[in-house]
């Protein structure tokens, strides 16, 4: 039989995730009870308060983030919204191309799950520059809260269906045969991606401003301020005509700094140089967000 939410324990749970973790769940009670009172009495405990006093103390801070996956969902997939890979790779990398005399791009996959973006945006990049990527210093994290889904995505060992509808030649070129069941990410591609915890209620420090940063579906948690209040913090450490993907679900306020290109993709534009950007990108200014 599963166990009740009261609501002091539901108030308790909604403060603490907003404060902790950015995550909206105040309309999210059936949620939660769904969720968690299985899991709960699984392991003993009489009451989700018994189970909060519990989480919600643990120096370590594993329990909160097993608490946090269980209430949010890694569900995604190789390519996954493909309209925003089209336009890395038809007008983001090109201009990286052109843009970056010192043949280095930094870019940021912030919210890496099981590795399947991080993954498609690489063999995206690595499509797009061939052979003279090794000119290039690709500085590259994809982060995420979860370290379970982390240590997922840097082993890049996929199950065969996950990968049905990927490009016959990136199963050639990228990924090795673990068995009839199982493809690897090659050794040397699984290198090239820094995994790393973050929190994105964190402060964002970056040692060099990103060339692109693509947070998707992730701020569906958030409440509209934090979600504002993440978007401008993308903002301060994203390079001059640099580029932002979110979600196709996530709005982002219109008094954010970044420029509208087209859904759910945003570029850091100085007003100087919004002319320019206009001539390249029709669209600016003229579909509604």
């Amino acid at each position: 039989m599963s166990m009740k939410l009261t609501q002091n324990d539901f108030d308790r749970l909604v403060v603490f995730m907003k404060k902790n973790y950015g995550i909206n769940l105040e309309k999210k009670s059936v949620l939660i009870e769904g969720r968690l009172s299985n899991m709960i009495a699984q392991r003993g405990f009489k009451s989700f308060k018994d189970y909060l006093d519990f989480a919600l103390s643990d120096k370590s801070g594993k329990e909160t983030i097993q608490l946090v996956n269980k209430l949010t969902t890694n569900h995604t997939f190789f390519l996954r919204e493909p309209e925003h890979f089209d336009f890395l790779k038809k007008t983001i990398l090109p201009y990286i191309e052109k843009a970056n005399a010192d043949h280095s791009m930094n870019l940021w996959c912030a919210a890496s799950s099981k590795g399947h973006e991080p993954y498609t945006i690489l063999f995206t990049v690595l499509d797009h520059f061939g052979p003279s990527i090794s000119k290039w210093r690709v500085n590259y994290i994809a982060t995420d809260i979860d370290t379970e889904v982390l240590n997922f995505a840097r082993a890049g060992v996929y199950p065969l269906a996950e990968l049905k509808d990927i490009p016959q030649a990136w199963m050639t070129k990228y990924f090795s045969k673990v068995d009839d069941t199982k493809f690897k990410v090659k050794d040397n591609y699984r290198a090239m991606i820094q995994f790393k915890q973050f929190n994105l209620m964190d402060k964002i420090i970056a040692q060099r401003p990103y060339d692109f940063i693509s947070c998707r579906n992730v701020m569906i948690y958030f409440d509209q301020k934090t979600k504002n209040d993440l978007v401008e913090r993308f903002y301060d450490v994203t390079k001059e005509g640099g580029y932002l993907f979110t979600g196709h679900s996530e709005s982002v306020s219109r008094e954010t700094r970044y420029t509208y290109i087209q859904p759910a993709i945003y570029r850091r534009i100085s007003d100087k140089n919004k002319t320019a950007a206009a001539a390249a990108h029709p669209a600016i200014g003229t579909i509604k967000r």
